[in-house]
């Protein structure tokens, strides 16, 4: 698969900007935005297969007077991108502590449609990864789409923090709707137009999913997708100086993602989450180390094959929540790689900022990273091998699980310290993990 990612003069998209009012002194200190400030971005990028992706997203910040500098009072954020051939991002975010009064209000609409989504197996390195089976190069190619299957996926989600004591201790509760449908990839509507390099059809040769779904790996009942309906509550432990790139502090939470059978969850289950992130400055303003634990798990039922890779947090950073393995927690592995009952990932990553300035009435700065990630399965999916082929070995490792490394470097262009433009580049240390991957984006990891 030939994949390439390009971003369109990104330090000028990124500084244009429509700023009502701004104050600013000699100092990085004591230099203030207020008003509003707007951060654009082009999406663009051709895969071979999914078509030449195009569109655009846009965040919107309003500092009022700037007393709340460098945090703003409302941050909305909105992308629309297309793949020619049919995938899709519509997605529109909201977070504010100025709606509600001493109330944290964070609000997601997201409509989110992907003709070739990561599937590899459950429960890491039990799932063997044939990168052969992928190469039309190779002998023993099948399919470029083997590891993939469609999603469509409607998300609402609105969360709401309070205060226990002051900022550091906080409440969290929500509800999430997750609407998603599973299908094999439309290998009709990605073949169309091309009179050479055709993928083959499901039927021809079936994908891992498909296989999946025949060996009864994946339940009958959840092989379309399905309707979820979550309660979200817990506590959250948060010293940060500044939330989008932390120097010093910690910030950590505990957080239940509850399934009831009253919210007409056709499978009830429940997840419990534990996170913990702190932060640590070796040279003041300009050189930090970051550190990541989380451990994930669902603790009654079982939830849906579709829901099992999602990430819970209590903040929706980026697109998606989707893991482990990929640009939003283990980079250089694939996404999905690291999918099971239970999780565990580690990531550390040394932050510094190299350079300050002002451009066009901005504050900004470039920033270097360089990063370790780590992720295990720690309770697997429970799979009954006497359903399975007797060639079942080409797909299923009896070795067993093990922890699944990447490492990398990456580059920051943070405007006003909130919109904060991202890329990464990561290595898989184990083949069996994938190569590598380049991720383009907003924001830091953590």
């Amino acid at each position: 698969m030939i994949k390439v990612l390009t971003l369109l003069l990104l330090l000028p998209f990124a500084a244009w900007s429509q700023t009502v009012r701004s104050d600013s002194t000699a100092t990085e200190a004591k230099e203030v935005k207020t008003g509003a400030n707007i951060g654009l971005l082009p999406v663009v990028a051709y895969d071979a297969d999914l078509g030449l992706q195009y569109g655009g997203l846009a965040n919107l910040f309003l500092y009022g007077d700037g007393s709340s500098y460098p945090m703003y009072k409302h941050s909305i954020y909105g992308e629309i991108s297309r793949y020619t051939r049919g995938s899709g991002i519509n997605r529109l975010f909201y977070d504010s502590w100025y709606l509600i009064p001493s109330l944290r209000v964070t609000a997601d609409l997201s409509y989110l449609t992907e003709q070739a989504y990561a599937f590899y197996g459950f429960n890491g390195a039990e799932s063997v990864f044939n990168a052969t089976w992928m190469d039309d190069q190779s002998a023993d190619y099948r399919s470029r789409m083997f590891y993939r299957h469609a999603r469509e996926r409607v998300r609402i989600l609105i969360d709401f923090q309070g205060r226990i004591i002051g900022d550091k201790l906080r409440w969290i509760a929500g509800f999430t709707h997750l609407n998603d449908r599973i299908s094999s990839v439309d290998i009709e509507q990605l073949n169309e137009g091309k009179t050479d390099d055709l993928l083959p059809s499901v039927e021809a040769m079936p994908g891992l999913y498909e296989r999946y779904v025949a060996w009864g790996v994946i339940p009958e009942n959840e092989a379309d997708g399905g309707i979820n309906n979550y309660l979200k509550l817990g506590f959250i432990w948060d010293t940060r100086d500044n939330e989008p790139n932390p120097m010093r502090g910690m910030w950590s939470e505990a957080l239940l993602f509850s399934a009831p059978g009253f919210l007409n969850n056709e499978t009830p289950h429940h997840i419990l989450n534990l996170t913990h992130r702190q932060y640590f400055t070796l040279i003041p303003r300009d050189l930090s180390l970051a550190i990541r634990l989380m451990a994930q798990q669902t603790i009654s039922g079982s939830a849906p094959f579709y829901v099992k890779p999602n990430v819970v947090t209590s903040f929706q950073r980026g697109v998606s929540s989707d893991g482990i393995g990929g640009g939003k927690t283990v980079r250089g592995v694939l996404l999905n790689r690291i999918v099971g009952d239970g999780v565990f990932m580690g990531n550390i990553e040394m932050r510094w900022k190299v350079w300050h300035f002002r451009l066009l009435n901005n504050n900004f700065y470039l920033g270097l990273n360089a990063f370790l990630d780590a992720g295990q399965v720690i309770k697997p999916v429970d799979i009954d091998f006497d359903l399975l082929p007797e060639d079942y070995d080409s797909f299923f490792n009896d070795s067993g699980e093990k922890m699944h490394f990447g490492t990398g470097l990456g580059f920051r262009v943070a405007m006003n310290q909130n919109f904060v433009v991202a890329l990464d580049y990561g290595f898989a240390l184990d083949s069996q993990d994938g190569d590598q991957g380049m991720y383009i984006g907003l924001n830091y990891l953590f």
